[in-house]
């Protein structure tokens, strides 16, 4: 029995060739029925994200499951194989094994760390899980993966370091505040990186947000998909007094928080400590006010600076979760090896059963015994039979165990087991 991957992902197919293979949960269950009765894919679960599609496998045929595989999306896509399999990547037994840790564990993910990924993965196997697809060997291999992926959280650092400019904002900040539960939150303008800073400081616990903008109705759109308020841009230094965490991005093109400003809002604030972010192109604030106690002001090259850090830090992480997850794959590669031992036990046990049973019933019934005579005979013949098979079971057990190049096929022409 073999396991096998056939996908495309970010790293191998631009978003238009990705787009068209992708799925929809609804989409994805109508697939799986459809590749229900193919003789070559005996269980599957597809993930599909907007970085990858991929389909996992098990089957004893890979390569006629793989063929299968490409048709299938071919034809369920309506979108010509010649157009898309240069993109495709296939692993098998061993490597599709690593490939799901990787994933898993968001060592394969755009952003190394991410925790979105697992959740993902679950949502794809649970859904196949339901539907009936999957059997011993992906329910195990998932499972697994899922395990893995919990222990490089527990035992790296793999995501603990910001990697994206706005979170990078947010990890300040939780080092200026300590804890960001009940801390508010002022944006000045309304981009695009300050609307992701503010919501990863929500996931944090900040307890309110207000947005400042020069044009009110944006100010008004944006508060309203954050939970929060929106402000007078003529009513700033108001807010500044009264907001902890102050993230800066319009585009004008001079400061629009001086050092005067800033000193005025200090005082009415009794030097509570006050964390500005200036990511604007040109800078929002005064870079002086950095002079000013109790006011902690970075720009966007600080926050470049940390990334890169991060970055560094997080390849060091990485090469732990990738040693971790070699060995975990070898683990499960041996499970998985044994588990091809097992028909062959079963066709050696049935065997010895069978002649047994023939061989004492021919004998039995030429003499005369008693009902007990015939227990304790009966019991003595499986006693004998257990003994012997016991060493040659337990050899191809260790042998298939050991991945070795050990010949199963060897064992079933020794025992003659594939005779009618």
């Amino acid at each position: 029995m073999g396991i096998f991957v056939v996908g495309i992902s970010y790293k191998t197919a631009p978003i238009e060739v990705r787009e068209r293979l992708a799925f929809s949960e609804k989409h994805l269950s109508a697939f799986l029925d459809r590749t229900t009765d193919s003789p070559f894919l005996e269980e599957k679960v597809i993930l599909s994200t907007c970085n990858r599609v991929e389909v996992y496998a098990q089957g004893r045929e890979a390569e006629d499951g793989v063929s299968e595989i490409k048709g299938f999306l071919s034809s369920y896509h309506q979108f010509p194989l010649e157009y898309f399999e240069k993109y495709l990547y296939v692993y098998q037994h061993g490597e599709a094994i690593k490939h799901l840790f990787r994933v898993s564990s968001s060592l394969d993910s755009m952003v190394v760390g991410e925790p979105q990924i697992l959740g993902q993965v679950k949502g794809a196997y649970f859904l196949a899980k339901e539907a009936g697809v999957t059997g011993l060997i992906l329910n195990q291999l998932f499972e697994k993966a899922f395990s893995v992926a919990k222990r490089v959280r527990t035992e790296t650092q793999l995501g603990e370091h910001a990697v994206s400019v706005s979170f990078a904002a947010v990890e300040l900040a939780k080092k200026i505040f300590h804890k960001l539960e009940g801390k508010s939150v002022l944006l000045i303008g309304a981009g695009e990186m300050s609307e992701l800073a503010a919501r990863h400081l929500l996931t944090q616990g900040v307890k309110a947000v207000v947005v400042a903008n020069r044009t009110y109705e944006r100010a008004v759109a944006l508060a309203e998909s954050l939970g929060g308020k929106a402000a007078d841009f003529s009513r700033l230094e108001e807010e500044l007094i009264h907001a902890d965490i102050v993230i800066s991005s319009t585009g004008a093109p001079h400061y629009i928080l001086t050092r005067q400003k800033a000193e005025g809002v200090i005082r009415a604030r009794k030097n509570r400590p006050i964390f500005l972010i200036d990511i604007a192109v040109p800078r929002d604030i005064d870079p002086q006010i950095n002079e000013i106690e109790n006011i902690y002001l970075y720009n966007i090259d600080d926050l470049h600076v940390i990334v890169q850090n991060n970055l560094q830090e997080r390849e060091r992480e990485a090469q732990k979760a990738e040693d971790l997850i070699q060995r975990e794959s070898w683990h499960f590669l041996g499970w998985l090896e044994a588990q091809n031992a097992v028909p062959t036990i079963k066709s050696l046990r049935e065997k010895a059963e069978r002649i047994r049973m023939q061989e004492m019933e021919k004998t039995l019934s030429r003499v005369s015994v008693s009902d007990k005579e015939r227990e304790a005979i009966n019991a003595m013949t499986a006693a004998i039979v257990n003994k012997l098979l016991h060493g040659p079971i337990s050899y191809i057990r260790e042998q298939a165990h050991a991945r070795n190049g050990f010949n199963m096929e060897t064992i079933r022409r020794l025992f003659d087991l594939d005779r009618s």
